[in-house]
């Protein structure tokens, strides 16, 4: 049987379009092939990937150990430098506390005083026995002219309920310990120590000048006064 005109026509029109469309994929195929060995991860090139990462990580690990070290230096640098800051502070009111202190007694408005001991104060030493102490001496009622002369202390003290009074003498452990000598115009710290019996409750503290000429000047302090509140025998 022969087919008609027709139908050979419309099967003859069917195969050049069947034929373009696996050339169209056999085109894409290739080029999807192509690019992906241009541009794709061969295993040479992956090596150098893996390598440069390795690489890049160890870098940014370095940088993260740098800056904590460097962010540890600047807190340790920020403390010490609070530190000087603190340490200046307190010199500085010191320093003031000390031209406060000249003014009273130099200063062209300072009131007139004779002979006297400023301040005395007391420090407990490493035996419990042992007191340290540093009296401020000071005048300024006759300017320019120097003083000369000795300071002695006594104790009051409480001895199985009684009182009596320890001298230079038995403080010093020395029956004719001379007293701390001074030399000054207006003012001087003079120290020494004391060595309390043991057992006795020291109650007062007796600072005694004895100018090289003129008359001897006398000054009493509690013991909490001269020790801060620190009793004998802690």
């Amino acid at each position: 049987m022969r087919a008609s005109p027709s139908h050979r026509a419309a099967t003859g029109s069917g195969h050049p379009r069947i034929g373009f469309a696996l050339l169209v994929l056999a085109a894409l195929g290739f080029g999807g092939w192509g690019l992906w060995r241009a541009y794709g991860p061969q295993p040479a090139n992956a090596a150098d990937l893996v390598r440069q990462q390795a690489a890049r990580i160890d870098a940014l690990q370095q940088d993260v150990a740098t800056l904590k070290r460097s962010d540890q230096i600047s807190r340790q640098a920020n403390t010490e430098l609070q530190g000087t800051l603190a340490e200046r502070d307190e010199e500085i009111a010191s320093l003031r506390a000390d031209i406060a202190f000249y003014e009273r007694f130099v200063g062209a408005t300072a009131q007139r005083r004779g002979l006297s001991v400023h301040e005395l104060a007391l420090e407990p030493q490493r035996d419990p026995q042992v007191w340290h102490f540093v009296a401020t001496l000071t005048q300024n009622l006759n300017r320019g002219a120097v003083n000369r002369g000795r300071l002695l202390l006594s104790v009051e003290a409480s001895d199985g309920g009684r009182m009596h009074k320890l001298a230079w003498g038995e403080l010093r452990q020395q029956r004719n310990a001379p007293g701390i000598e001074y030399s000054f115009k207006y003012f001087q710290q003079v120290e020494g120590d004391l060595l309390l019996p043991a057992g006795v409750k020291p109650v007062r503290v007796i600072a005694r000048l004895v100018p090289a000429s003129g008359a001897a000047v006398e000054q009493g302090f509690t013991w909490s006064q001269a020790t801060g509140g620190t009793p004998a025998g802690r």
